[in-house]
């Protein structure tokens, strides 16, 4: 009996040892990874003009137009609009009045309810949070809300319902506007017992975005869970006070009586009172109040987050953290339409990240923006977050809209010229690489050829066939100099100009992931100025685009070109607008020459070639310049 007692002592020490050291690997496993840094190799962009605050400036009489006669076509009480540059507020304007029963104007510290911009206030906790170690996006929410785990799911193969799910509008459960905006006051008793009941469903988790209020309200519920506050308190004490957003609130009770914006809907040629729900459960969807002053505040807080910097963290939460808010995450159906048929193509390709929509357009590659609206208000916050531009606005009115105020403004900015986005700065790794290869590219030497390259350029082609093909655009071209800047795309990925006696050359080069990053990719292009010939063949051309001419078309082609592909091709050239004769960029000049046509709307190149006997056009072919995200 002994004999077996210690037996079973010996195999349950074991067997403790054995969980203790698989606990241990465990952690081991899940301990965080220490971070190495290499401190200027990644140097922030930046905008090149430094009179751009200025130029800005000078599109504000504009907007305030702009804004006064809308806020008096959208029939607001009041409403309020602000510009941000650089993360501050530039430029404010108020309209109207705040109630309609007094006189008192709208200010910048009036308190709007700004809806389902809230939405990214939930969104920022649970990264909080998140980041902190509280909880993950991939956690089931049951494990915050546990009514979530006796709600039915629509397929067998369905995954359970995570955080990311609901952040994303990922969810499944139906587009909810306007029954979510009825919900505000519902107590947390309430939502759970609809939940535990079962919430129907438009798809299966994980498959497609739809907008739901219902989603944004359980996360109100994780935030309170995973805190161990009420989401109130946590967003009160973790984000807005932070902030300094004193006036903002998601307790109405909280708001002065004589800074509140009240709510009205238009309806049978008048104002009427819209009563404001009371907070509640749904409230983490779109209950917050706020003023321009603290909204701006906020937006200006994820402006900051650009550029990647080495900058010490001055916020709530961390700069890589409210990046992550405003990258696409769950996609939506993209278009590419035209206003009227004869108005250029736009492209809108949008998505959802954490709690803002993400967006591109052919103009803006990236934009950030969330709207609000609710009975009584609405409100929209968009910024750019490559050209440090922002917009901000709310009015007292049922859903107010702002979209279109806002994209007018943005041509205002545009038409000054001064809205463009940074600009790359070329990294030392990039710029010691230009250095290395315009030496090579002056003198071919084996050594240093083989000391910038990456183990792959001389596979692709062998040293000894570019030696040759570099000696012979040095016959070609005669003595080329260094260029004294670069076009930098990214850190590691370049191209510059070589002027030479005849010509220049056009160089670009990528590094490789290697450290030292070597040149992986290099390619470098002849160019001669276009002949007097060619110069007059592409006039002619640009002349036929605006007004067609049958026989002076036949008179600078070849017999064999095939006029009415080059109709076709000019017909869909006007498209573009006016065009002018830019830089060549490739060709020997005298029969082949490609040449960009900067045109009223976007960057051609028109690829020549002059029939060698008779010096008439043999081919011509019109094409988008390299790089354009859309055309005409």
């Amino acid at each position: 009996m002994r004999r077996f007692q210690r037996l079973v002592l010996a195999t349950a020490f074991r067997v403790l040892i054995f969980a203790c050291s698989i606990t241990f690997a465990f952690a081991q496993s899940e301990a965080p990874a220490v971070q190495r840094f290499t401190t200027g190799t990644l140097p922030p962009p930046r905008f090149a003009d430094h009179e751009r605050v200025s130029k800005l400036a000078a599109a504000f009489p504009e907007i305030e137009r702009l804004f006064v006669a809308w806020v008096e076509q959208r029939h607001m009480p009041g409403a309020v609009v602000g510009v941000l540059i650089d993360g501050e507020l530039a430029w404010l304007k108020t309209a109207g009045v705040r109630e309609r029963d007094g006189s008192t104007p709208v200010t910048a510290d009036t308190v709007f309810r700004i809806a389902s911009m809230t939405k990214s206030f939930t969104a920022m906790a649970i990264l909080k949070l998140r980041d902190e170690g509280r909880l993950s996006l991939e956690d089931p929410v049951a494990r915050y809300v546990p009514a979530v785990a006796q709600m039915p799911y629509p397929t067998k193969d369905s995954p359970l319902l995570t955080v990311r799910h609901l952040l994303t509008h990922s969810e499944g459960f139906p587009e909810d506007n306007p029954w979510g905006d009825q919900q505000l006051a519902r107590s947390e008793e309430t939502m759970n017992a609809w939940i535990r009941v079962g919430i129907p469903f438009s798809n299966v988790p994980g498959v497609a975005y739809e907008y739901s209020n219902y989603g944004f309200a359980i996360l109100g519920e994780v935030v309170a869970k995973a805190s161990g506050e009420r989401y109130e308190d946590y967003v009160r004490k973790q984000i807005l006070e932070p902030l300094g957003m004193s006036a903002s609130t998601l307790e109405a009770s909280k708001v002065p009586s004589d800074r509140k914006a009240l709510g009205y809907r238009w309806e049978d040629n008048t104002w009427k009172n819209e009563p404001a729900l009371e907070h509640g459960a749904f409230g983490a969807m779109g209950g917050l109040w706020t003023s321009a002053r603290d909204l701006a505040r906020y937006v200006g807080f994820h402006m900051s987050a650009f550029p990647p910097r080495d900058d010490a963290e001055k916020g709530p939460v961390k700069r890589s953290s409210l990046r992550e808010m405003q990258q696409a995450t769950r996609s939506q159906p993209a278009s590419a339409l035209r206003r009227t048929v004869d108005a250029q193509l736009e492209l809108n390709a949008s998505a959802y990240g954490y709690g803002l929509g993400v967006s591109q357009s052919c103009r803006f590659g990236h934009s950030v923006a969330h709207g609000g609206g609710l009975p009584g208000y609405g409100s929209l916050m968009r910024w750019l977050p490559e050209y440090g531009v922002g917009l901000i606005a709310m009015g007292n009115v049922t859903y107010a809209s702002f979209g279109e105020f806002f994209n007018n403004a943005l041509d205002t900015l545009y038409k000054t010229r001064a809205l463009q986005p940074r600009v790359v700065t070329p990294s030392p790794a990039l710029l010691a690489a230009q250095k290395e290869v315009s030496e090579l590219v002056v003198k071919w030497d084996d050594a240093a050829a083989e000391r910038i390259a990456a183990d792959n350029l001389f596979l692709d082609q062998t040293a000894e066939r570019r030696a040759t093909s570099l000696r012979e655009v040095a016959a070609k071209h005669g003595g080329c100099r260094p260029a004294t800047t670069i076009d930098a795309e990214n850190a590691l990925r370049g191209s510059w100009r070589m002027p030479c006696e005849k010509g220049w050359l056009e160089v670009r080069i990528t590094l490789a992931p290697t450290m030292p990053p070597r040149v992986q990719y290099l390619n470098v292009q002849s160019v001669m100025p276009p002949s007097e010939e060619v110069t007059e063949t592409l006039k002619t051309v640009l002349h036929l685009t605006s007004k067609w001419d049958v026989n002076r078309a036949k008179a600078i082609v070849a017999p064999s070109f095939d006029i009415e592909r080059l109709k076709r091709q000019l017909s869909a050239a006007g498209l573009w607008g006016t065009c002018k004769l830019g830089d060549a960029v490739a060709g020997d000049g005298s029969r082949e020459s490609t040449v960009k046509l900067e045109c009223d709307r976007g960057i051609m190149t028109a690829q020549v070639s002059l029939e060698a006997s008779s010096h008439r056009l043999k081919n011509l072919d019109l094409a988008p310049a390299r790089g354009q995200r859309c055309v005409p």
